[in-house]
């Protein structure tokens, strides 16, 4: 908004020229989101905690500790983390680019949806919330959709293909398939997310250096002549999502704020079903779908962590982890949950930098 409204006197009025460059936005952006959530957040806590009334429910079978240490804690705190996104990116991005819209409308609806889960949790006291089937078909219809506007918005030289890391040239012809790979992209991220969500500070550290790694990889595919340099796949007008993914650091940082141990309040699924939806957004969107699984190697190890459990159970009634999510193994295993914590972030971050490195190595 401020972009649309400032831009056209950007040559009459020097300040307002600042409005002209993405890394400004981008910076004012994580900014504007990480004051939003600050101030916003002691009053939601508040009013969640006073119509929840017990907080989150606790899994019964889960590690023993949580039944006592984190009973009474209120859920639904992605409520924050949305608000304080969506505002600063209507803020600070340019509302003319249909990627920050297609992005806007996934990270909304995928929120709405863990917020229906969590409303249902809390009112009937339980911990099923809505119907995996439900869940996924929902997941799959908005991913669809969205996947299908972002292809629609890209080059159509390369809007059908599948960009691979190190090789600067390939795209793997999908065709009419490159949506259905989107949608399941925007899928198993939100899903993956999730499943990562169980500890204090746990998912939204990660999440956040994600954003991080993924805003510039925006910016440079943005920039022709940056993303000419490093052998990317220009894609004009996605360097503006920059400014979504700061948004998100910024609101993120805000909720950490509060979601840091002893947490205050958790994310639930509205926001981690919200956060890993829109992290697969702007991975579509930039073509690094292959990197976001670099990148988020930790959703994705979690994840595997589960169907590793689920499926050797139904086979041979074993488990392979003494708990699955992997995070969960490791409480049972008596490490301290900060432990856990710090100790996953570390390897978020290394495995940040290895996919930072695929945009050099070609």
């Amino acid at each position: 908004m401020i972009f649309n409204l400032f831009a056209p006197f950007a040559k009459d009025f020097a300040l307002f020229n600042l409005v002209q460059y993405t890394t400004f936005r981008a910076g004012a952006a994580c900014l504007t989101a990480f004051v939003f959530s600050l101030v916003l957040g002691p009053e939601m806590i508040r009013r969640l905690r006073g119509f929840q009334r017990g907080g989150q429910p606790i899994r019964a079978d889960g590690p023993e500790r949580h039944l006592i240490e984190k009973r009474g804690t209120p859920t639904m705190g992605g409520l924050l983390i949305l608000l304080a996104l969506v505002l600063a990116t209507l803020l600070w991005a340019d509302l003319r680019s249909g990627l920050v819209w297609a992005t806007l409308v996934l990270t909304v609806g995928y929120g709405l949806l863990g917020f229906a889960d969590d409303w249902l949790k809390v009112t009937k006291r339980n911990t099923r919330g809505v119907s995996g089937r439900m869940k996924l078909a929902v997941q799959a219809g908005l991913g669809l959709v969205c996947a299908l506007w972002i292809t629609w918005l890209l080059p159509p030289a390369i809007s059908g293909g599948l960009a691979l890391p190190v090789f600067k040239d390939v795209l793997v012809p999908l065709g009419p398939l490159m949506p259905v790979l989107g949608m399941l992209v925007m899928m198993g991220s939100s899903n993956a997310v999730n499943l990562t969500d169980g500890l204090d500070g746990l998912a939204i550290v990660p999440a956040m250096i994600a954003a991080g790694v993924f805003a510039l990889i925006a910016y440079l595919v943005g920039n022709r002549i940056f993303s000419e340099y490093l052998q990317l796949h220009y894609v004009p007008g996605v360097n503006e999502l920059a400014v979504f993914c700061a948004a998100l650091i910024g609101a993120g940082l805000g909720f950490l704020w509060f979601n840091a141990p002893p947490a205050a309040v958790f994310m639930g699924d509205t926001g981690s079903l919200a956060i890993g939806g829109a992290l697969g957004a702007v991975a579509v969107a930039t073509k690094h779908e292959v990197v976001l699984a670099i990148v988020g190697g930790l959703f994705v190890v979690e994840t595997v962590s589960v169907i590793i459990q689920v499926f050797w159970y139904k086979r041979t009634g074993k488990r392979v982890f003494l708990m699955a999510p992997l995070h969960h193994h490791f409480e049972k295993k008596g490490w301290a949950e900060p432990t856990i914590v710090i100790r996953f972030w570390i390897i978020a971050m290394v495995l940040a930098l290895v996919g930072l490195s695929t945009l050099k190595i070609r």
